[in-house]
């Protein structure tokens, strides 16, 4: 039998790449500075790649994809676009990313101390996708 604490912190994983998808896919076109429009590109294609290999587990452990909470994609959506209406420049595009990083390392860390019980695959996973965001906070840095 499948641990479900591995299922749960596949889905927590799986929810957070399609979450930062969809954040990068919704300013991306608000970019102004190419520099800054190439960083969200290569992040969302690391993304994209570790949401793929968390299908294929989730697959194999017989699972389904997790979705973002409603809730959390109607917040994020409705504080990126007044956000923007009030200022669209790229210095305000950075900041949404990096106050979106920093909430999902925080969340990924939390699942990762309350499924402690899950395979050593998907704590890798977990902690690549914290790797991936923080990253990309630190790449905003030049542009706040």
């Amino acid at each position: 039998m499948e641990s479900n604490d591995t299922i749960q912190l596949l889905k927590e994983c799986d929810s957070g790449t399609k979450m930062a998808v969809e954040s990068i896919d919704e300013v991306l076109d608000k970019v102004k500075a190419t520099e800054l429009r190439d960083v969200l590109n290569e992040s969302r294609m690391h993304h994209e790649k570790l949401g793929n290999e968390l299908h294929s587990l989730l697959l194999k452990h017989n699972s389904e994809e997790k979705e973002p909470a409603p809730m959390a994609k109607g917040m994020s959506w409705l504080k990126t676009n007044f956000k923007m209406a009030m200022d669209g420049s790229d210095k305000s595009i950075a900041s949404l990313i990096t106050d979106g990083c920093n909430m999902g390392v925080k969340s990924l860390h939390m699942y990762m101390n309350q499924y402690t019980g899950a395979d050593n695959a998907s704590k890798d996973i977990c902690s690549r996708l914290i790797s991936i965001e923080d990253k990309l906070c630190k790449d905003m840095q030049p542009y706040l």
